[in-house]
């Protein structure tokens, strides 16, 4: 009946194993730790990021320009490889120590008997038949069966979803507790039963191992067609070098032509600049307090068109707070955002007839709570009663009556300094408490009433009675004591603030939120309806779904969008129900219980600080932070990259145009050459760092977080872009060769005409570029001047590529280099009238290209 420290509970105390059997036991079993929590080492990291398809790929392209002869080429391509291979790592390495962090806070110590004493050891050392002491606060470092407990409470939200905690008896069915749960209440001495992937935790860990991830559609889209276009490429390039050869006689030429073509027509643009975007777009996310353990997920998070999320630690705080406060004579609703934010002061004093409610349902709870209940009826107390008599700071414990499967009520017996008489303070569940009072059926009706209609509003109610009673030896039962019934006490555990205005968002952004948790209905109601969720239609309970065929479900999901009392196992088959009707599926969650669904998901999102180890490996997203609306910024970080994806394609794809029209047309129609591997190097040189940091920068437009995801089966090479991307290319290759055929014609002599016209050509040619590059940095507006013409990356990457053009012409041997003769001023000015003309025509397809767009629309 004390509350202090649990007595021994046998007349001898527990030897325990010994340690020299502990150590064999270890030896023959293994460590009790399960292998997702296992850290990646550095060498680990280097291989995954070296091993990456996409790096591959692209040092295939390097060796390939080694092959062909292009060291220069092959130079710089293999050596951005290896930068941002350094980015890859230290990013990589970066969530690592983030999660090793993690972990650090969540590896349990065990206090464990061996040898006849008392110990402490790492949670990882425990063997089965350990016995190992629990209190308060301890966090459950495997299975165990208990052998004794007193008053106990488990709180096993990460296993089964249930936000309130459990009590425990030993010797019965509720006697067995599980690895990483937490103690409540209460003291206990269990025996290992299972430890690392033979505990309930680390069934669950193992059941990952079967769950396969695959690459996502961006990444297999970009492999096929990068495979493709360089096959192609070569063959045509070697057809363009026998061709020239059969033409002309002039082999050697014909070798360099083929090569030429070789190094436009290889995209090796494609994999880096997907490769870049999703690099650089994980370390944005993690200024947001995002961590991106699968970096392709970053994109794909963007095409999200189901949200599943668990109910405790996901959409509400997971901790509980006094919601309502009840008595016969009055009613006290707490404003929500007041009890989210506990450094506000409530708005409304608490009614007079309600302090002693509050003040001895604070007495009948401990001073030092670990039951997350009594820390929040101590935190409302501290609150509302903070500024009255009625926190009694200077009272002594004499005596308490812990809660038992007979009265499921507890007592506490204080003494005042300045009563003689001892106070006793009860809460418990409301009908126990109904009993310890003795109320009448008139009475007990309309309390039952009450905690009926707060039931049906998601709290968790507990009755609140008190008594006095005069100086002496106590009763043996709390019923032995004259109670007075006070009222009742409504608990809740809130929604989070940010989350209504997040799912607000969700929904404009035409992504369906579905929550999913092991509480009951009534409870998941009412958070639903805090949180904004759909209610309308009937919610789906963990029996009802394990009665469903797969026909069934499939023809309930559309309406349904809460299911509760679900089982693990029915949050993995509800995710792969979803993904089997197309959708692109974000799983979020906290708990064990989560993580399979987690990995099943097309991108599992984990809570970082509340998660658990389990989960956070098993995600592909983990929000550092606990924030709900962090999630709906890396949506729409998902969304920008797969936009300026799209960006950049169109730009590959348009600036790829010219330069191969220009390496095949003059040797057909018996032109000298217009360009040449230096020519294409330089090009190289505004091409890539337009593709990777450009685009990359661009901002998000400005509706795209108002329109639906994109389809799940559109692609990132679809027509819209392929045949932008082909307009803008045709456009600019027939002013290229109108500015050749002009040029050869204004020339002053016939020397050096064609070195002056493929000069020339050059010029409009680089100045398209950048007009390029501005044109598809939006495909909603147009800019002409100003700060988003000539600040940012675009100002410097224009600077830089003019003065290396004016180096090229103004430099005599950089000019023999590349074939140039300085054209005169006045071709010059005639050139830039056609750069101009070719921003004209790229705007001019984008506005065709928009309208057109907005017709079929």
């Amino acid at each position: 009946m004390s509350g202090g420290p649990l007595a021994a509970p046998a007349p001898a105390p527990p030897v325990g194993l010994k340690e020299a059997e502990a150590r064999r036991r270890l030896v023959r079993d293994g460590a009790n730790e399960l292998p997702v929590s296992r850290p990646r080492s550095m060498l680990r990291l280097a291989r995954e990021v070296a091993f990456e398809p996409m790096f591959l790929l692209l040092v295939a392209c390097g060796a390939l320009y080694l092959a062909l002869g292009d060291l220069q080429e092959a130079l710089m391509l293999l050596g951005f490889v290896f930068v941002v291979m350094a980015i890859s790592f230290v990013q990589q390495r970066r969530s690592e120590r983030s999660l090793d962090a993690l972990r650090d806070l969540s590896s349990p110590q065990a206090r464990v008997v061996r040898d006849g004493k008392e110990r402490t050891v790492a949670a990882r050392d425990l063997v089965v038949s350990d016995i190992v002491m629990l209190a308060e606060g301890d966090r459950v470092p495997a299975d165990l069966l208990l052998i004794v407990c007193a008053n106990l409470a488990v709180d096993e939200s990460l296993l089964t979803g249930e936000s309130v905690p459990v009590a425990k008896q030993a010797a019965s069915l509720a006697g067995a507790v599980f690895a990483g749960t937490l103690v409540t209440r209460g003291t206990a001495q269990g025996r290992v039963t299972a430890t690392g992937v033979h505990s309930a935790l680390g069934r669950i860990g193992q059941s990952l191992a079967a769950i396969k991830t695959e690459a996502t559609p961006i990444q297999q889209e970009t492999r096929r067609v990068v495979t493709r276009v360089a096959i192609v490429g070569l063959v045509l390039a070697a057809a363009l070098a026998i061709v020239f050869g059969l033409l002309r006689g002039d082999w050697l030429q014909g070798l360099l032509a083929g090569l030429t073509l070789a190094i436009a027509l290889l995209p090796e643009e494609l994999p880096m600049v997907l490769t870049l975007f999703l690099g650089l777009g994980a370390w944005r996310l993690s200024r947001e307090k995002v961590l991106a353990r699968s970096i392709p997920a970053v994109e794909l998070l963007g095409a999200t068109t189901v949200l599943c999320v668990d109910k405790t630690g996901t959409l509400t705080a997971n901790r509980m707070t006094v919601r309502r406060l009840w008595s016969e004579a009055a009613v006290h609703d707490m404003e929500r955002d007041t009890v989210r934010d506990s450094a506000k002061a409530d708005a409304t004093p608490l009614q007079e007839e309600l302090h002693g409610v509050l003040e001895y349902a604070v007495l009948a709870s401990h001073r030092r709570a670990f039951d997350p209940m009594e820390s929040a009826i101590g935190e409302a107390g501290q609150h509302l009663l903070a500024h009255t008599e009625h926190l009694h700071t200077d009272w002594t414990l004499i005596d308490d009556y812990p809660l038992s499967p007979e009265m499921l009520a507890m007592s506490r017996v204080w003494q005042s300094p300045d009563l003689r008489a001892l106070l006793i303070a009860a809460k418990g569940a409301p009908e126990a408490i109904v009993d310890l009072c003795h109320l009448d059926a008139r009475r007990s009706a309309s309390v039952a009433e009450q905690v009926v209609a707060m039931a049906a509003d998601g709290l968790r109610v507990l009755g609140v009675a008190q008594a006095t009673f005069a100086a002496g030896a106590l009763p043996g039962l709390q019923h032995d004591f004259d109670f007075q019934f006070l009222g009742l006490v409504g608990l809740e555990d809130p929604v989070r603030p940010d989350v209504p205005q997040a799912i607000a968002e969700c929904r404009a952004a035409g992504i369906r939120v579905v929550m999913m948790t092991g509480d009951h209905p009534a409870t998941a109601l009412s958070v639903a309806k805090q949180a904004g969720l759909g209610t309308d239609a009937p919610v789906i309970t963990g029996t009802e779904l394990s009665m469903l065929s797969d026909a069934e479900l499939d023809a309930r999901l559309p309406a349904t969008h809460i299911f509760c009392r679900v089982q693990p196992e029915q949050k993995l088959r509800l995710v792969r129900a979803f993904r089997a009707r197309g959708d692109v599926v974000a799983m979020t969650g906290d708990g064990v219980n989560d993580a399979p669904a987690l990995k099943a998901a097309d991108i599992g999102v984990a809570m970082g600080a509340r998660g658990t180890e389990v989960a956070r490996q098993a995600a592909a997203l983990v929000l550092l932070n606990d924030d709900f609306a962090s999630l709906v910024t890396a949506v729409r970080y998902g969304r920008r990259v797969f936009a300026n994806l799209r960006k950049a394609i169109v730009f590959v794809v348009a600036v790829h145009v010219p330069i191969i029209g220009l390496s095949i047309l003059p040797v057909l129609f018996g032109w000298p050459m217009l360009l040449m591997p230096v020519h294409i190097v330089f090009l190289q040189l505004i091409i890539d760092p337009a593709c990777s940091i450009v685009f990359e920068a661009e901002p998000l437009e400005p509706d795209a977080m108002t329109v639906p995801p994109r389809r799940p089966d559109q692609r990132l090479f679809d027509s819209v872009v392929l045949m932008r991307g082909l307009w803008q290319g045709l456009g600019l290759l027939l002013l290229l060769l109108a500015t050749y055929a002009g040029a050869r014609l204004m020339a002053p002599s016939d020397a050096g005409r064609d070195d002056m016209a493929r000069a020339l050509t050059f010029v409009v040619l680089v100045l398209a570029n950048l007009a390029l590059i501005h044109t598809n940095r939006s495909w909603s507006r147009t800019v002409w001047w100003g700060r988003a013409v000539t600040g940012g990356q675009f100002g410097w990457i224009v600077l830089a590529t003019l003065a290396m053009l004016g180096v090229v012409l103004s430099v005599p041997v950089v000019g023999r280099l590349f074939a140039f003769t300085m054209p005169p001023p006045f071709m010059l000015l005639c050139g830039l009238g056609v750069a101009a003309l070719s921003l004209l025509w790229f705007e001019g397809v984008k506005w065709r290209i928009r309208v057109r767009s907005h017709h079929v629309d």
